[in-house]
């Protein structure tokens, strides 16, 4: 009989293990307990939306509409789209949940994105995000607020060193349009020099020939003229507060003139944390206000700023986690006395004690292979008289000695 072949995993996925699972659950961990101390609330929205969820909020022309989403029709003939980022969905659902009530709503969430694109190191086609959003506070403060969450997660993680905040601004409505077409009749001047691709962009999207990484493109997007040249009064006082807060809550900054984003939608603050130990791909975690993307939606103009960062990424650049330690290993030595054992057991569970059994195998090799367990207390289960007996070991009598020494007991006396 041919033997069957195995399916192979999905090229861009991963499966995780031992430390991967233990750097990943450190990142998520740290990031719910920072999130807690700023006041955002968690939240959940689908793993797949209406493909105009997307194509809307992030544009037609993107590369992420027109080349990685994956998207297909359902048995009712309808487009749904696996969701490549959050901020649309938390979108769609303040709209059609009835969560402008709540606003100003700062809310924060994790889990698999997916877009199809070429796997590289840290990037997958299924990935994991942070996503922290703010909406319907149009106030330089929020974005604040935001970095400075941002900024304490990167530091409890102990990733900040070699990682550096780079911002900037776009500007108001007016200051945008001025500077989109002061840009574009730069580019005109030198388009025959500029890369097929940056040709495209002129024509749809100009801001984005700014980050080209095209060598014939370079020196022409480094010479444009900047935002600053077209800043409006109120754009200008806005990113002051902006860079005047930052400083107040001591949170380190680089301007950076050349931080774009193409999407018309986005206004005033941009930012990104950078480092140089993830090779070209190197933003960890990034962000900005998009005041104009719930109107693309079908809503109300609507204040909104939020960030998200890659989970695999950042867990990367973390140091190694320290391994949990067992509360208590368990070793039973008399197959007589293993119900006695797992009633030991769940109760130990149920009073918050972390505990494994070993009961397999040959009685007399248990207690060896319980030794070899990194735990806090080993306890020995065997027959005294056809009693059975609990025999607890451990270096000193410590509270969790005690702890589980009572808990035993009251299995016995049960």
């Amino acid at each position: 009989m041919s033997r069957i072949e195995t399916p192979k995993p999905i090229r861009g996925t991963q499966s995780m293990l031992k430390e991967e699972v233990e750097r990943f659950d450190h990142v998520v961990d740290t990031f719910n307990r920072v999130r807690k101390l700023y006041g955002f609330g968690r939240v959940e929205v689908p793993v797949f939306e209406s493909t105009a969820v997307f194509s809307r909020s992030l544009g037609e022309t993107t590369d992420v509409v027109s080349k990685e989403m994956y998207s297909f029709e359902d048995r009712g003939g309808d487009s749904l789209t696996l969701r490549p980022e959050f901020t649309a969905g938390i979108s769609r659902a303040y709209l059609t949940e009835g969560w402008q009530q709540y606003a100003p709503l700062k809310v924060a969430t994790h889990g698999p994105l997916f877009r199809y694109e070429r796997p590289q190191k840290g990037r997958f086609r299924q990935f994991h995000q942070l996503d922290a959003e703010i909406i319907g506070a149009g106030e330089p403060a929020a974005d604040v607020e935001l970095l400075c969450f941002a900024d304490q997660l990167l530091k409890e993680l102990k990733v900040d060193d070699g990682v550096t905040l780079q911002l900037n601004t776009l500007g108001d409505s007016a200051t945008r349009e001025a500077w989109r077409q002061g840009l574009i009749a730069h580019f005109e001047a030198h388009r025959g020099d500029l890369s097929e691709e940056s040709q495209d962009r002129l024509i749809k999207n100009p801001l984005r020939i700014l980050d080209s990484k095209d060598s014939r493109d370079r020196p022409i997007a480094d010479a444009a003229p900047e935002i600053d040249a077209h800043m409006s009064a109120e754009a200008g006082a806005f990113f002051e507060a902006v860079t005047k807060g930052l400083e107040a809550a001591g949170v380190a900054y680089q301007r950076n003139a050349r931080l774009v984003r193409g999407l018309d939608y986005y206004r005033h603050t941009a930012f990104e944390f950078v480092t140089d130990r993830l090779g070209a791909q190197g933003t960890v975690l990034g962000g900005g206000r998009y005041d104009g993307l719930i109107e693309t939606l079908g809503g109300a103009h609507t204040p909104a700023v939020g960030w998200a960062a890659g989970i695999e990424r950042l867990a990367m650049l973390i140091e190694k986690p320290e391994s949990a330690v067992l509360g208590v290993i368990m070793a039973v030595e008399d197959d007589s006395v293993l119900e006695a054992a797992i009633s030991g057991l769940n109760r130990l569970r149920r009073a918050d004690v972390s505990a494994e059994m070993i009961a397999t195998g040959s009685p007399r090799k248990r207690y060896d292979k319980a030794t070899k367990v990194l735990a806090q207390v080993l306890v020995t289960v065997n027959s005294n008289d056809g009693q059975p007996a609990f025999n607890i070991r451990s270096a000193s009598l410590s509270d969790q000695h005690l702890k589980v020494k009572a808990i035993l007991e009251g299995a016995l006396a049960a």
